[in-house]
C-alpha cells in the first residue's frame, strides 16, 4: 500500500467533499466503512456539535459511521443529516429492529463573514452538500486546500483551508488527521512564511521552509473578538476502547496548539474527534497508546499547516485574506513525501 500522507493511508476511510462557490462554504464527509469507535475533546470555548454525547465512554452506542466537518456556523449542522441520509439509502447505521440509524457526529466552523452570499432563507443549503459530501466519499487521494469544509475558512494573516497528514508509530500503527482550519489566530511564524509546524514537517510537504531565521514571531495576531474554529478527526488503525480513543483526542490537541497561535480561545470552537478502525490490536495497552496520542499531535499539526499550504484564494464573493501561496510565493506540493515504514 503506497502512503499518501492522508488520513486515508488507513484502511477503511474514505474522505468526500462538496461546496458551493457562491455561498463560499462547504462540507467534509469523513466515511469508515466498517464502523470506528470514536471519542471527542472540545478544547475551544465556542464549540458548535451535533450528536457528540453519544461519544462518551458510558454511552451505549459503540460506533460510528461517519464524522462530519462543515462550514456554515450552526446552520452547518443540517450537513450530518445529509450524510445520514446516504448512508441509510445503502443500509448502513445502527439497527434497531427494522430501523437502520446511522451514527454521525459533526463539528463545524464559522465562516459567514468571508464574503459569500449567505441569503439562503429558510433552507440552508448543508443537508444537500452532506449528501453530495457522502456520495463523493472514496478512498485514496483526494484534494487539500480551499475544498469541502475547507472552502471558505481563513486565519488571521491568510486563507485556511483543509490539510491531511499520516504516519506510523514504532509499533506499526497508522495514524491520520483531517483538519479544517478556520482559526482565530496564525499558522506563520515568520516573516517568510515559516509555519509553527515547522520542527514537525516531513519531506518538505509544506514548502521546506523551516525555521525562521531571526527566531519564532511571538507578538500576538488574533481575528479581535470574532468566532473562529478549527476543527479536526484524528484516526488509527488501532483497536481502541472509547475511553482509549478519547486520550488520543486530548493528546492530539497539543498539535493544535504546536501549529496555531493562539489556539483554545475563548470564541474558538476548537474540536478534535478520535476515531479507530480496530484492525490492529494494542500489544502494549499504555506503550501503544502514548505512541499512538503523541503520533496524532504531530500529525494534526502537519495537517494545519498543510491546509494553509495548499489553500488558494477563492474567486469572488470571497472577500477574505489572500491565500499563503498568494503572499509568500512557491507552488503546492505535487508528490507525498516518503514516510516512516
Amino acid at each position: 500500500m503506497t502512503d499518501l500522507n492522508l488520513i486515508t493511508d488507513i484502511p477503511g476511510i474514505r474522505v468526500g467533499h462538496a461546496h458551493d462557490p457562491r455561498v463560499v462554504s462547504g462540507v467534509t464527509a469523513v466515511l469508515f466503512d466498517r464502523g470506528a469507535v470514536a471519542a471527542v475533546a472540545i478544547h475551544g470555548g465556542a464549540p458548535g456539535v451535533r450528536d457528540t454525547a453519544l461519544l462518551a465512554a458510558d454511552m451505549t452506542v459503540a460506533r460510528i459511521d461517519a464524522l462530519v466537518l462543515s462550514g456554515g456556523s450552526a446552520f452547518g449542522l443540517d450537513a450530518a443529516g445529509g450524510v445520514q441520509a446516504v448512508l441509510a439509502e445503502r443500509g448502513v447505521g445502527l439497527r434497531v429492529r427494522d430501523a437502520v440509524v446511522p451514527i454521525v457526529p459533526q463539528a463545524i466552523v464559522f465562516d459567514l463573514l468571508n464574503g459569500g452570499d449567505k441569503r439562503w432563507g429558510r433552507r440552508p443549503l448543508y443537508f444537500e452538500l452532506g449528501c453530495a459530501a457522502a456520495d463523493a466519499g472514496a478512498g485514496g487521494r483526494f484534494a487539500l486546500g480551499s475544498v469541502g469544509a475547507g472552502t471558505g475558512a481563513t486565519t488571521v494573516d491568510c486563507k485556511g483551508g483543509l490539510g491531511s497528514a499520516s504516519t506510523r508509530t514504532a509499533a506499526g500503527h497508522r495514524v491520520g488527521a483531517l483538519v479544517v482550519v478556520n482559526a482565530l489566530g496564525t499558522a506563520i511564524a515568520g516573516p517568510g512564511g515559516e509555519f509553527w509546524a515547522a520542527p514537525y514537517e516531513i519531506g518538505g510537504e509544506f514548502g521546506g521552509r523551516g525555521l525562521p531565521p531571526g527566531g519564532f514571531d511571538t507578538a500576538p495576531r488574533f481575528k479581535g473578538a470574532g468566532p473562529a474554529t478549527t476543527i479536526a478527526c484524528v484516526a488509527t488503525d488501532a483497536a481502541l476502547t472509547k475511553a482509549e480513543a478519547h486520550r488520543v483526542a486530548v493528546m492530539a490537541h497539543d498539535g493544535m496548539a504546536r501549529a496555531l497561535r493562539p489556539a483554545h480561545a475563548p470564541m474558538d470552537g476548537d474540536t478534535v474527534f478520535a476515531a479507530a478502525t480496530g484492525d490492529v490490536p494494542l500489544a502494549n495497552s499504555i506503550v501503544d497508546l502514548t505512541l499512538i496520542g503523541a503520533a496524532a499531535a504531530d500529525c494534526l499539526a502537519r495537517a494545519i499547516a498543510r491546509a494553509v499550504y495548499e489553500s488558494t484564494t477563492p474567486d469572488p464573493p470571497y472577500a477574505g485574506p489572500p491565500a499563503w501561496r498568494d503572499i509568500y510565493g512557491g507552488s503546492v506540493a505535487s508528490a507525498p513525501p516518503q514516510l516512516p515504514r
